[in-house]
Order: structure tokens, then C-alpha cells, then sequence
């Protein structure tokens, strides 16, 4: 349950401000209305690096991460299991034309899209994917790993191939495979400390030397984070920093923010972030230092999200 709504909670609570690439902008909007839950505002974009992507949401709306992450978890709610053709279909009616999501879509997202609703469900390839990078490879992992009972070897298979469905990259399957094990391994009583180290050894990648740098360096602060990983969409950005972030983390709330501090694809980054510290601060028995009460009211899809979860 952590995992799930702590998934969840953190993209909602970083749409405000996503895509804003100016640090010194975001701490001068803190110093005001706060960082999380914010309604966006194209005011907050101008005369700055950013783009403004959500002016049909409100505060408390998912973005197309979360809105990804909670497709999961009703799929997996509702076929007691994940079922690939039943999940794409699932997807092409819910970001296709005429599907309940209303808001921006991402390059993978529109090609992935544009290849399967040519197609009949019967005839859907495994890989339906493109060749892409970007963080909505993960949106879907936290009630994948959340829900598995298999060998750790059935997940990392299951969690490839739920990513190949979008992004048919090497890069994302990578990213993937990092944070789902880390996610894994706190579910199954590991600390956060020994599952952010251990999981590297599943990542035959670039990406491990990364993250193996953002462990090792002292704690930075969110515009050096930024300017040394980079803070967009990219995994090879954003995993080492939810890797960082983790490494020096006390509480749900403060890594949150922190994270949205950072700019640029904060509810990108939030999902697997989101998903690990909630689960680790439960494993750890510390319910102050887990999602704060006011956050999940303000979430405007959580009664959708419990039915799913209750259902479970």
C-alpha cells in the first residue's frame, strides 16, 4: 500500500512546479506558496527554462506518470495478475483518442499509440514500444513490484517486458531493473541503504557507474544535483539522483520536496522515488516519517486509487 500511494501522492504532489528548470525560480516560489500541490500557473514558466505542459490540470491532478502508475493498478486490481494484450488495450483506450486522459502525452506515449491502434488486440507485438529513454518507462513499475510474489528473476522479466510495451530501449530496461530491485528488496525487509548498493548488480549498463557516483558523493543540495546529473527526462539524469536522494533521506515529506527543489522532470523522477521511500519508511515501522495524511486528501484521485488498491 506504501508503495502504490506513495507513487502516487509524490507525482501529484510535484505537478505544480514539473518541468520548471530554474532553481533559484522554485525556491523563490517556495518562499511564497509553498512546493507541493500547487495549481499550475503559465506565470511561473515565463522568462525562464521551463515548459508549461499542464494548464487543463488543477492541484491535487496526476500527471501523465501517475495517471501511467494508476493504469497499472487497476489492471493488476482487476486481472489479479498482469496480462500484456489486456494491458495494452487498456492503455490505447485510456490515452487514445477518446480515452478518459485528458493532458499532455509524451513522444513515447503518441508512438506507442500510433503503432497499436492500427492494430487488433490479437495482433499486438510484445515489444510495441519505441526507442526512447524517457521516465514514463517507470510509471508503471510500483504496483507491478508492489504486487509480485515470484523469484526475483521472474520480476526483472516481468518488468522488461512491461517497459519494452513503450520504450523498446536498453537504457530504460536498465533503469528499471535498478529501481525495481531496489524497490523489491525493501518490500522483502532489506534497508533502503543495502538495496540501493545490491541492486546494482543487476544493471549490466552505463547506468550503474552513474548511480554508483550519486551513492558515493556527500549530500548535495538541489541546484547542484541539477546542474551535475542534468534534470530532464532522460533516465541516465534522473535515476542517479532518485539513487542520491534515497542514500540521504529521513522522511517521505522531505525527499519529496527536495526532489521538486531539483527542477526540471520532477514527476518523472517522483514515481519510483515516491514508491521507495514510502515503502521503506513502513518497513521501517516510522508512519511520521511516511506520506502526511494532508497529502493523500489532496490527491483528487485517491478514492479511485484505494478501491484498486482495496480490491488487491
Amino acid at each position: 500500500m506504501a508503495a502504490v500511494m506513495g507513487a502516487l501522492i509524490a507525482d501529484a504532489a510535484s505537478l505544480g512546479l514539473h518541468w520548471l528548470y530554474d532553481s533559484g525560480r522554485i525556491a523563490q516560489i517556495e518562499t511564497t506558496r509553498g512546493l507541493v500541490f500547487l495549481q499550475p500557473d503559465v506565470n511561473d514558466y515565463a522568462d525562464t527554462k521551463g515548459y508549461f505542459a499542464h494548464g487543463v490540470k488543477v492541484a491535487g491532478d496526476a500527471s501523465a506518470y501517475g495517471e501511467i502508475s494508476l493504469l497499472m493498478l487497476r489492471h493488476l486490481a482487476q486481472y489479479r495478475e498482469f496480462s500484456r494484450i489486456s494491458y495494452q488495450t487498456d492503455y490505447c483506450h485510456f490515452f487514445g483518442p477518446g480515452g478518459a486522459y485528458v493532458g499532455y502525452v509524451d513522444s513515447p506515449t503518441r508512438q506507442t499509440l500510433n503503432r497499436l491502434l492500427s492494430l487488433k488486440p490479437e495482433e499486438f507485438p510484445a515489444k510495441s514500444g519505441v526507442d526512447d529513454d524517457q521516465f514514463s518507462a517507470l510509471a508503471a513499475l510500483p504496483a507491478l513490484v508492489a504486487t509480485h510474489t515470484g523469484s526475483q528473476q521472474a520480476l526483472a522479466d516481468k518488468v522488461e517486458l512491461v517497459v519494452r510495451l513503450t520504450h523498446d530501449n536498453d537504457t530504460a530496461v536498465a533503469a528499471a531493473l535498478y529501481t525495481s530491485d531496489v524497490l523489491w528488496q525493501v518490500l522483502n525487509g532489506n534497508s533502503l541503504a543495502s538495496a540501493l548498493r545490491n541492486a546494482l548488480a543487476c544493471v549490466r549498463h552505463k547506468l550503474a557507474s552513474r548511480v554508483e557516483e550519486a551513492l558515493c558523493a556527500e549530500a548535495l543540495d538541489a541546484s547542484a544535483l541539477g546542474q551535475h546529473f542534468g534534470s530532464a527526462c532522460h533516465v541516465l539524469e534522473g535515476v542517479p539522483i532518485i539513487a542520491h536522494l534515497l542514500q540521504h533521506a529521513k522522511d517521505y515529506h522531505a525527499v519529496i520536496e527536495q526532489n521538486i527543489r531539483i527542477g526540471g522532470d520532477s514527476c518523472g523522477r517522483s514515481i519510483m522515488l515516491g514508491a521507495i521511500i514510502a515503502a521503506a519508511m513502513a518497513q521501517r515501522q516510522e508512519f511520521d516519517a511516511g506520506i502526511p495524511l494532508v497529502w493523500m486528501a489532496r490527491y483528487r484521485k485517491l478514492h479511485v486509487a484505494a478501491e484498486a488498491c482495496t480490491r488487491l
